[in-house]
């Protein structure tokens, strides 16, 4: 009888960590050898409460209002390099996402996976990786919500995300 106690007790103690605790990508935060930039749903509120005339910056505002969580992280390591990619590769294919695109362009391989929403145009998740060579940096950029792929160009230029211009080629006019 205690024994049964003490295994419900665990897991009321473990089952909230398993489904609000780290993510994958939680262990590159707060590393000196990578750039971190999280933004998380209450900014993305407070963001989206600033009122404009601008039909651009509304859309921006309109878009934000959808967004759950953003995380980019970046390094020039090899070694990194070489951890975010194996990440990554092990979060896409546990995680349910299918590819948008791929592109290998002058030693740059760029994946852009999603998770569809309830439309075809409607994305839950977005995962992009730029595994850059030399000098360039790669790029691990992970957009949690619930927005239309024709948004994130407004997106990735306001924010000036890194990697945010092979983004928004590569999302615009995608149906």
């Amino acid at each position: 009888m205690k024994s049964t106690k003490k295994m419900f007790l665990y897991a009321a103690l473990l089952l909230p960590m398993l489904f609000f605790g780290q993510t994958a990508f939680d262990k590159f935060d707060g590393r000196d050898d990578i750039t971190a930039v999280i933004v998380n749903k209450k900014m993305f509120q407070m963001m989206g409460k600033v009122d404009s005339k601008d039909k651009e910056a509304q859309q921006y505002l309109n878009l934000i209002k959808k967004l759950d969580y953003l995380r980019v992280f970046t390094t020039t390591n090899d070694k990194t390099t070489q951890e975010l990619k194996s990440t990554a590769e092990k979060y896409i294919k546990s995680s349910g996402l299918e590819e948008l695109m791929r592109v290998n362009d002058k030693g740059k391989n760029i994946r852009i996976m999603i998770k569809s929403g309830a439309k075809e145009t409607v994305v839950k998740e977005l995962l992009m990786f730029i595994e850059g060579s030399g000098k360039d940096d790669t790029v691990l950029l992970s957009l949690i919500g619930e927005f239309d792929l024709d948004e994130i160009s407004v997106l990735t230029d306001k924010m000036n995300l890194p990697g945010g211009d092979v983004l928004s080629k590569g999302t615009k006019g995608k149906k």
